[in-house]
């Protein structure tokens, strides 16, 4: 056990684990705001290009991703129950993970192409779309390297650690699309194709610092971050068996919402660029819930690593409440302040008055969609914490695709609703996946999985009952 573990998580303790997180958050939604900024002054087409390329391309990887990034949750449940040399154990077999995935992420980039070729976009964004999505996936190796490298800090609560890497990584990527877009300094003018080479040279930045501290002397020394780096089937197999669940699931989760941008794409070109516009907009809203989501499957890990479920249910319901009042904040901005925040992206050619009465309308459905979403990172990420990854799975692909994409495909390609249906059934899905996470969490269910073999007490060795 870790003794300066506490019983119960305060929310200082939940705050100091999180807010490195939530900052790690904030600059990817700082580095995707200005990366579709710069593109939207750039050119209309490249601003439609970019957010149905980049989240299609991070489709095809997420899937790596999560199934490199259970590890935190294993690395979480081993320093609980006081195992140190397992967590780098658990961290080198994802690390082996991420490696394997190079080819195969490679060998979806033909896949990649064909999906936008199918979505039925004007040709001059489709072309865009083919040289971002072929570009950042050549790199996309560095995301479950990312993943797998992080794994070490955040499931044992070092989430400073990922904070630095990441505020590094995601500032070279700022900078050299401000060069690489518009060709200035002694750089050419590149477009969408200088954006999509920024990023997969900065991606390799985070995980290269997090891997030089990982096998420092420091970390080796208490964790044997060298010794542990060999193939460990057993080990390796075990975190297969509960991170291909969340692999598909992660995969799955944001297929359907690739499909939803996709769709989108069919609605007409002042349809489309408001909802880019305001799922860019919308990332204000929804990217701290992703580092309150993970602070609190770290937190679950550590306290089921201890057999303290009852811990582990009390943090998932404060990070819920923390994430709830942070997004409650920023969405009532986006719907009092609607131009403030549209305006950002009224450059170039873009006919702002009529993108902008399309938007405004867009904003209220992205509220009710990020108070949704914050409850679904949040109890979402507390589950896979505690191992409870095949349910994540099966009930979040059976809402995904039964209900979610099903519905946007009846409405946008045989009814031929207008954007506005298609956003409000996109409202429906997300409150049906949040009050499903309610339910299982109030359920207990997930207490009783046994994500790690944990090892039997003295008592138990010796055949006896506590008394």
């Amino acid at each position: 056990m870790n003794p300066s573990s506490p019983k119960t998580a305060s929310y200082r303790e939940l705050f100091r684990i999180a807010f490195p997180l939530i900052i790690t958050s904030a600059s990817f939604t700082m580095l995707h705001f200005c990366d579709r900024m710069f593109l939207s002054w750039y050119s209309p087409a490249a601003i439609q290009a970019v957010v149905p390329a980049g989240i299609l391309s991070f489709t095809l990887i997420s899937f790596f991703m999560a199934l490199c990034a259970m590890a935190n949750s294993f690395v979480a449940q081993f320093y609980g129950a006081g195992e140190y040399k397992n967590c780098s154990r658990a961290v080198a077999q994802s690390l082996f993970m991420a490696v394997l995935s190079l080819p195969l992420i490679w060998a979806l980039i033909p896949v990649g192409v064909q999906l936008l070729v199918w979505s039925g976009h004007a040709p001059e964004v489709f072309a865009q779309e083919k040289i971002y999505l072929t570009i950042v996936m050549l790199g996309g190796v560095s995301i479950p390297l990312t993943a797998a490298a992080g794994s070490f800090y955040g499931g044992r609560g070092e989430t400073r650690v990922i904070m630095a890497a990441h505020l590094i990584g995601n500032s070279v990527n700022v900078v050299l699309n401000w060069f690489l877009i518009f060709g200035n300094g002694p750089f050419p003018e590149l477009g969408i194709k200088g954006a999509a080479i920024a990023s997969l040279i900065a991606g390799f930045v985070a995980p290269t610092i997090l891997l030089l501290l990982y096998f420092s002397k420091k970390n080796d020394a208490t964790y044997r971050t060298r010794e542990t780096l060999r193939f460990d089937r057993p080990l390796f197999a075990r975190m297969l068996r509960f991170g291909l669940p969340s692999g598909i699931h992660m995969a799955l989760d944001i297929g359907s919402f690739s499909l939803f941008v996709l769709l989108l794409g069919r609605l007409g070109e002042t349809a489309f660029l408001a909802s880019n516009i305001v799922l860019s907009i919308n990332m204000i809203a929804f990217m701290p819930s992703i580092g309150m989501g993970q602070a609190a499957s770290v937190l679950v890990g550590q306290f089921m690593g201890r057999g303290d479920t009852d811990g582990a249910q009390s943090v998932a319901w404060k990070a819920m409440r923390v994430a709830w009042g942070y997004t409650l904040i920023a969405v009532t901005s986006f719907v009092l302040f609607p131009e403030l925040f549209v305006r950002v992206f009224a450059r170039g050619d873009v006919a702002f008055d009529e993108v902008f009465s399309t938007a405004r309308i867009i904003l209220f459905f992205a509220a009710g969609w990020g108070l949704m979403e914050a409850a679904n990172a949040v109890l979402s990420g507390a589950l896979r914490g505690a191992g409870d990854t095949h349910f994540v799975m099966w009930f979040h692909t059976t809402v995904a695709w039964g209900f979610f994409a099903l519905g946007e495909a009846l409405i946008v390609l045989v009814l031929k609703l207008n954007v506005y249906a298609a956003w409000g059934w996109a409202i429906a899905y997300f409150t049906i996946l949040a009050a499903g996470w309610i339910w299982r969490m109030r359920s207990g269910r997930w207490k009783t999985i046994e994500l790690i073999e944990r090892k039997p007490t003295a008592i138990e060795q010796a055949g006896g009952v506590p008394v």
